[in-house]
């Protein structure tokens, strides 16, 4: 799933989605201009029973537009993507901690810790390295 390659630059914030207040209504995977949003199934059988959003962390470029979409800086409106206000943007120093706290039921997290907390470590790595 992730992008082959080394990176040419690690973003100063990465998105990071809440699973607790996602409900996996895909709007912010509709917006997603490099496709890092996927859907998690969290009980197989069960179509959106209990399902999230989540970032792709190695591919997330750190664009923002998941969270609102960009408007002149004239414009006193945010349109906001995500209608559970569920994606934060952080530091990415701090994206492993983060993750580790709210990127979804603990269960899941324990099951993927290399995918999501151990590559959410490695790019703080590489930025604190940058």
């Amino acid at each position: 799933m992730a992008k082959q390659g080394p990176r040419k630059k690690v973003p100063k914030e990465l998105a990071v989605i809440n699973a607790d207040n996602c409900t996996g209504c895909e709007a912010c995977l509709e917006v997603c201009p490099v496709d890092c949003i996927v859907k998690i199934q969290q009980f197989d059988g069960m179509p959106n029973m209990q399902s999230f959003c989540q970032i792709d962390l190695e591919r997330c470029v750190g664009c923002e537009v998941c969270v609102h979409i960009p408007q002149k800086k004239t414009n006193p409106y945010e349109l906001t993507v995500c209608p559970w206000n569920a994606i934060e943007m952080v530091p990415t120093e701090s994206v492993a901690q983060v993750v580790a706290q709210i990127g979804g039921p603990p269960a899941y997290i324990h099951e993927h810790w290399d995918e999501l907390v151990g590559t959410a470590q490695h790019l703080a790595e590489l930025r604190a390295g940058a």
